[in-house]
């Protein structure tokens, strides 16, 4: 595999929107802000560019449990995290709840093979949740040296670096936590940092970690409310800002100091999903105690439009001027970014926790009970092109990397429950 160097401070992963004197900003500070990973990879939550949208790459739009399938994996316990792909291994969460283990998987990426399963927590579950959540609900983040996971664990939210042969390297307490639905907001890597937000009606906290040591670099108090968002780092407004939405607020941070940019009430006070931009608007979603969807202002301004959509626990995409979702009761909507004006709704099936990502000119949406539907990312009209159906649930995003697709599932058999992750290509 052709190995690049990419600069984490470029949130869109080495795309052609960073400039010269971005990455001379950041090689200036003396930080080691340099990831090691490649052009096929997938290396955290909502992939390379943040926002849901994969490299061009060239994926099979039809398969089932046997056409298309290059290999499966079994994993151990439960997780609804997606799989981090970089270089030849993927990584991802998972929990036993009998044993009450929390860990990392790591597996090889060409076959399938467990390679090691490290355990991260033993014990001091926190107990409760939502049915729909695990105890292993984040997706790793990989500078392509270290793997960060985080879980809720002791009442705490704890952060974790792993070695990539599955040594723990560090270990940090980020804030106290007090369950509500459950916990599942992904490690983000910006810079020298890896930045992780730990919501929760006790009082959280957002805060950037260095990357090599676990050392807290900076941390905000969050407002004593339940939420769920992931820090996300898009680039708005000429300039790189971290996002989190809920608490009934939208807030704009410096991923690198955490000072705040700018701050409004844009969000209802439960939110899952994580932002994407326009360049003009950031768009918040959330589900308690309102719905709605609104287009917020980079510069923080206001609201520039908002409607009443459930569009609750899938992310969002953005594409040339449109918002593409899925409701969580199964819809498939396009708005138009800057007006919030509807073009078009299409009828797909099911309920939908997993978040749908875009691939050339495709969307992948998978629903809870396995089925994916891929439909055309066109303001012309709803234009579905396959329904592919894979195990029997399915909470977690599929992960295309390096013309590959890898699906989290889970099979249900005679009263037993195993997960695996799939190869398809």
């Amino acid at each position: 595999m052709n190995r690049r160097t990419f600069l984490a401070a470029c949130p869109a992963f080495a795309l052609a929107s960073c400039s010269r004197a971005e990455h001379a900003n950041v090689e200036g500070s003396g930080a080691p802000d340099k990831l090691e990973v490649g052009a096929t990879d997938w290396p955290w939550w909502r992939g390379p560019a943040r926002d849901g949208t994969a490299p061009e790459q060239k994926l099979p739009l039809e398969w089932d449990a046997k056409k298309n399938v290059l290999w499966e994996a079994p994993v151990p316990g439960r997780g609804h995290g997606s799989v981090c792909a970089v270089g030849d291994k993927l990584f991802l969460c998972t929990a036993d709840e009998k044993e009450q283990s929390q860990g990392v998987l790591c597996l090889d990426r060409a076959t399938g093979k467990q390679l090691w399963h490290t355990e991260v927590h033993k014990g001091n579950f926190v107990k409760g949740s939502n049915t729909k959540s695990s105890h292993a609900s984040a997706t790793p983040a990989c500078d392509g040296k270290h793997v960060f996971v985080n879980f809720a664990n002791n009442n705490a939210i704890v952060a974790t670096a792993l070695t990539l042969d599955g040594k723990q390297a560090w270990q940090t307490k980020v804030c106290a936590y007090t369950l509500h639905q459950g916990y599942g907001a992904s490690p983000a890597v910006y810079g020298s940092l890896v930045l992780v937000a730990g919501d929760n009606k006790g009082g959280g906290a957002v805060s950037g970690l260095d990357r090599a040591s676990g050392k807290v670099v900076w941390s905000r108090a969050r407002p004593k409310q339940p939420n769920y968002c992931s820090p996300i780092v898009l680039n708005a407004n000429g300039k790189d800002q971290l996002f989190l939405i809920g608490c009934d607020l939208v807030t704009s941070l410096d991923p690198l100091t955490g000072k705040e940019n700018w701050e409004l009430k844009g969000a209802t006070t439960e939110c899952v999903t994580s932002t994407v931009t326009d360049g003009k608007h950031i768009y918040t979603s959330g589900g308690y105690p309102k719905n709605h969807v609104s287009a917020v202002k980079v510069d923080g301004s206001g609201v520039a439009w908002e409607n009443k959509s459930r569009v609750y626990v899938p992310s969002m995409l953005y594409r040339d001027g449109h918002l593409y979702a899925i409701l969580d009761a199964g819809t498939a909507m396009c708005w138009k970014s800057d007006t919030g004006a509807k073009v078009w709704e299409g009828a797909l099936n099911g309920t939908f926790s997993s978040s749908p990502v875009l691939v050339g000119d495709h969307i992948f949406a998978t629903n809870e009970v396995g089925r994916t539907f891929v439909f055309k990312a066109t303001p012309k009209e709803f234009d579905q092109v396959a329904d592919n159906k894979l195990g029997d649930e399915c909470f977690a995003t599929p992960t295309p990397a390096g013309g590959k697709l890898f699906a989290r599932v889970a099979v249900k058999a005679g009263g037993a429950r195993q997960e695996k992750v799939v190869c398809i290509g």
